[in-house]
């Protein structure tokens, strides 16, 4: 009987073991699925995971490209545009030819594999919060500081520049082939670019400019990429005017291209050289400024009305690259101009910009006479060599590595 006891508390105490087991184990899972905290961070995991199911970057640069209707494109946010549509195409300009090494509207990473946008529609790269986050301030994201208006001399601004330029006569566009590589930009508040500039008025607060090129801007893209640009302003970039589409201004006509996007490919060392041709020219029907992008690709336009001295005609014409010096470290900045060589080296190590023209009073495209001026600010950093041959016509090589033992 005693045995029998003993028995039966000993099956009874392991039933109650078990029992005590399961409940503890049961109290464990219940009180991690029941924790808020993991319940967030699975929520959380779950939203990232569906965003980018969702929201496929465009292109390998990581950009999403959203394709918005014509008519509600930023620049129909301005009064003077408010309910109406993209202007008819414009006259183009006789004689235009393209010798662009990159000859169709695939010239960015984010068509490579067919992508564009549906007629009606036009690309635009998508800001970020954390693009907004790496400007100066909200009202200053996408804008020139005032402190980097244009200067031929540029010394005390922290703006240096590689230029070729004409003035003294009117002219009513410009055309050039400009070669396009990746420089080495050193701080995020600095940047690097090639572009063309048509100008008109004094250097004081009634500067006018047109500007479309490449740069490479980690403030402004969040990465070290060479990407297709546009910018204006109408008072020397105090108050209005600012990169892209990043305010009501330029108005885009084209589905394939997404301005601020990267370009591809681009130029290597002593490898092939990939040139992208730009022409802008004021439309002699409606008076608006147009951009055109190689073989007759027609990107958008300026209306007139954005300006005061350029709705007549410029008077100032620049080619070139430019840079911007914080000496944030008390030296000299090693951020690169163009290839990042100097242009005494030559093709396939300088930059370039070839085949230079104007377009005239009578919307004619001529080749530039002997009067183009070039000009290194900084000739110990950045230098620029100009020639003119059968092939190129007008030309220059210009760039170089910022700090070196002539630019300290």
């Amino acid at each position: 009987m005693a045995s029998s006891c003993a028995k039966a508390y000993r099956i009874i105490s392991f039933f109650l073991a078990c029992l005590l087991l399961a409940s503890n184990s049961a109290a464990a899972i219940n009180s991690t699925t029941l924790d808020p905290r993991d319940e967030i961070r699975a929520k959380h995991r779950s939203i990232r995971a569906h965003l980018k199911r969702v929201n496929k970057p465009a292109s390998p640069d990581g950009d999403l490209i959203d394709c918005v209707p014509s008519h509600l494109q930023p620049a129909f946010d301005h009064p003077k545009l408010r309910g109406q549509r993209p202007s008819d195409p414009p006259e183009r300009p006789k004689g235009n030819n393209s010798s662009s090494t990159l000859l169709d509207a695939k010239f960015q990473a984010w068509t490579i594999s067919g992508e564009s946008c549906p007629q009606g529609t036009v690309p635009i790269r998508r800001a970020s919060r954390e693009d907004i986050l790496r400007a100066s301030s909200i009202q200053g994201f996408g804008r020139k500081p005032a402190a980097g208006r244009l200067r031929r001399d540029s010394r005390s601004t922290g703006h240096e520049h590689a230029v070729g330029y004409v003035m003294g006569a009117q002219y009513y566009g410009a055309k050039a082939s400009l070669s396009v590589w990746a420089p080495r930009v050193t701080s995020v508040s600095e940047f690097s670019l090639s572009q063309m500039w048509v100008i008109s008025g004094s250097f004081g607060n009634d500067l006018n400019t047109i500007e479309a090129g490449w740069q490479v801007s980690p403030q402004l893209y969040g990465d070290s990429r060479p990407r297709f640009f546009t910018y204006w302003t109408s008072d020397a970039y105090q108050e209005t005017g600012c990169y892209n589409l990043l305010c009501s201004g330029f108005v885009q006509t084209n589905n394939k291209i997404a301005i601020g996007a990267a370009i591809s490919p681009i130029s290597a060392l002593d490898g092939g050289q990939f040139d992208i041709d730009l022409l802008v020219w004021k439309d002699p029907k409606h008076g608006h400024w147009w951009l055109e992008m190689g073989a007759g690709v027609l990107v958008g336009y300026w209306p007139t009305f954005l300006f005061s001295h350029l709705a007549v005609h410029a008077n100032m014409v620049q080619f070139g690259g430019e840079i911007v010096n914080t000496r944030s470290s008390g030296y000299h900045t090693s951020t690169q101009m163009g290839s990042g060589h100097f242009a005494a080296e030559g093709f396939r190590r300088a930059s370039y910009f070839r085949n230079l023209q104007l377009v005239d009073w009578d919307n004619s495209l001529i080749p530039l006479s002997s009067n183009l001026r070039l000009l290194a600010d900084h000739p110990n950093c950045y230098t620029i060599q100009g020639g003119v041959n059968g092939v190129w016509g007008n030309y220059f090589y210009y760039g170089g590595p910022g700090r070196n033992v002539r630019c300290p």
